[in-house]
């Protein structure tokens, strides 16, 4: 591994991960079948309309590479909670309020205890989501699955419906420079970056700790610290979108901060600027474990692969910003202001400390 050691040097390539997203391009050809109107197009996605006012956002995620840590640790009661909060996460990104969910999981076997197990997380979500699981499948396919212990590999994907009114979307229009934006705190590193993290943090894939370590820092065990379920954000998005205009909405997961730039194809001429961070220790630690083992993960490579502490981004008009942290603060999300839009356009400047980065 080389010295500066990035998320493409852990196995995802970020180029070739943007190069692939142009054949999405072909998927165009599909919407002629759409019955009323045409999809309207949103900076993290696409809705659909069902009649001339309302529209559906179907999304579909999946957790990565978190099914590994919690194969390791023998824990698999929580991870169904990630594949609910990334895709209900991604719903309200529009506004659209999410309304039945469907589980995939494909696993070397379907032995009962771990299906009962990755419920009981499914479950978990949809309650904390107020949103029904209608439908699911669950596949034996040993060999596509390995794992990295007998019989107990999987993978999760779960899918989510929204429906939102026309006049209630957040279209990612009407950004200005100076509009404040507003952080909802994660609970650590969420589903994303964990290829980065299992590399460096455990010596089952080359890193430092085993599972059941406890590294200087932290208040228990590795595994568990990496396993803490992605935060689920639908009620208070969705109470706050009552109450305010919301005009951009951002689940800040892979590519992290510089997702954000999306929001410039819709309200040209801006950028961001973040200045609030107090990063959880599980991401000082990772930064520091490179360091022992001999590489060196930047400041950069750090914003843009792991939330650092913030798992949502919303902007909102700087006249609403004293209702809109009101709103937040009654269902104690402890929302924080974290920067302000600029007249940078596309640059997303980072001040943490004495730090000030640019992100590309």
């Amino acid at each position: 591994m080389p010295k500066n050691y990035t998320y493409t040097d852990a196995g995802v390539n970020r180029a070739q991960r943007h190069e692939s997203k142009k054949a999405l391009a072909s998927l165009k050809e599909t919407y002629k079948h759409i019955g009323f109107g045409g999809i309207m197009r949103l900076p993290y996605g696409n809705l659909f309309p069902i009649d001339d006012n309302t529209f559906l956002d179907l999304e579909i995620e999946g957790v990565g590479t978190k099914v590994l840590i919690a194969e390791l640790a023998d824990k698999h009661d929580t991870i169904g909670v990630d594949a609910v909060a990334m895709v209900v996460n991604d719903v309200i990104r529009s506004g659209a309020k999410p309304l039945a969910l469907a589980d995939n999981i494909h696993a070397v076997a379907s032995e009962p205890k771990l299906v009962n197990a990755w419920l009981k997380g499914i479950i978990a979500g949809a309650e904390e989501s107020l949103c029904p699981v209608v439908n699911g499948e669950t596949g034996d396919v040993a060999e596509i699955i390995r794992g990295i212990k007998p019989n107990s590999g999987f993978d999760m994907v779960v899918s989510c419906v929204g429906k939102v009114e026309k006049q209630n979307v957040i279209t990612g229009e009407g950004i200005k420079p100076g509009d404040p934006i507003i952080g909802l705190p994660s609970s650590g590193v969420h589903s994303n970056g964990i290829t980065l993290v299992r590399k460096i943090l455990f010596k089952q894939w080359g890193g430092k700790y085993e599972a059941t370590d406890i590294p200087q820092g932290l208040e228990r065990e590795v595994a568990l610290e990496v396993l803490e379920p992605t935060k689920i954000y639908v009620q208070p998005l969705l109470k706050l979108a009552r109450e305010v205009k919301i005009k951009g909405a951002v689940h800040i997961t892979g590519d992290s901060y510089t997702k954000f730039n999306n929001l410039a194809n819709y309200s040209p001429g801006i950028g961001f600027r973040f200045d609030n961070f107090n990063p959880h220790p599980i991401f000082g630690l990772i930064q520091k474990t490179a360091a022992e083992l001999g590489y060196t993960i930047t400041d950069e490579e750090m914003f843009k692969t792991f939330n650092m502490g913030w798992g949502f981004g919303i902007i909102v008009d700087k006249t609403d910003i004293d209702k809109a942290m009101n709103t937040l603060e009654q269902d104690s999300v402890k929302p924080q202001r974290i920067g302000k839009v600029t007249d940078k356009e596309r640059v997303v400047e980072i001040k943490h400390g004495e730090k000030r980065l640019i992100l590309t």
